[in-house]
């Protein structure tokens, strides 16, 4: 599916029906030949708000996959640039593609940091956390940071009600919902539990101030709002 270089419909079944996990290391291979991977069009938005902003110490990519966050971290940081996944198949792509980069393997729920790093992004990644987990998250990433330190993402608009995306958002999410309650392990993959808001409010009582900056490369909406915000969350 995809193209002639990324997964079949079969493979994206079997991960599916694995954990996230099993499911990533499965998929690792052929992760960049889907819509998964951020597309270049955010990693570069992300780049043009941060630049400013820099330039940047040691770097962090939170949940960093096959490790497309480090176009965005190697030109802004000065220092170390390292990348953090649970998944061994991702790590494994990674590394190919980037060695110069420090790469470890840890649940990004309990990050093994302190005070480390002056710049944590972040793509696509806040879906495959509860929004009971959030919090958690938000805690290591703050820990990991040094004081002053940022924890930078994008974060989409919702689609309208009226849109055929808003739907086929809403109907996959239904869809692993029942998947989760029929099926074991869980598979946490959903597109609408993570809204500007509940994440504004997780990462304030994590201990970040908050402030977003719109991506506007990436275009607006019909009502004249941006398509894509940057979350801005500073460690004071």
């Amino acid at each position: 599916m995809f193209s002639p270089q990324g997964p079949s419909l079969r493979e994206l079944v079997v991960q599916a029906l694995s954990s996230v996990e099993r499911g990533y290391d499965l998929l690792a291979p052929k992760f960049d030949h889907t819509p998964f991977r951020t597309p270049d069009s955010v990693l570069d938005a992300t780049a043009d708000a941060l630049r400013p902003l820099g330039p940047f110490g040691h770097g962090l990519d939170v949940c960093c996959g096959t490790g497309a966050g480090m176009r965005i971290l190697e030109p802004l940081c000065q220092g170390r640039i390292t990348g953090v996944d649970f998944s061994a198949g991702m790590l494994a792509q990674a590394r190919r593609t980037h060695p110069g980069a420090e790469w470890v393997q840890a649940d990004v729920r309990a990050l093994p940091f302190a005070e480390a790093f002056d710049l944590a992004v972040s793509f696509g990644a806040l879906g495959h956390f509860l929004p009971a987990e959030r919090p958690g998250l938000f805690t290591g990433v703050y820990r990991a940071l040094r004081p002053g330190g940022l924890f930078a993402f994008p974060i989409g608009a919702p689609p309208p009600v009226t849109s055929g995306r808003y739907w086929a958002l809403l109907g996959f999410d239904l869809a692993m919902q029942v998947r989760n309650a029929v099926w074991r392990p869980p598979f946490v993959m959903y597109y609408g539990t993570s809204p500007l808001h509940a994440v504004r409010t997780d990462l304030t009582a994590a201990g970040f101030t908050v402030t977003t900056v719109p991506l506007t490369a990436l275009g607006r909406r019909e009502d004249g709002s941006p398509r894509g915000r940057l979350v801005l969350a500073r460690k004071t």
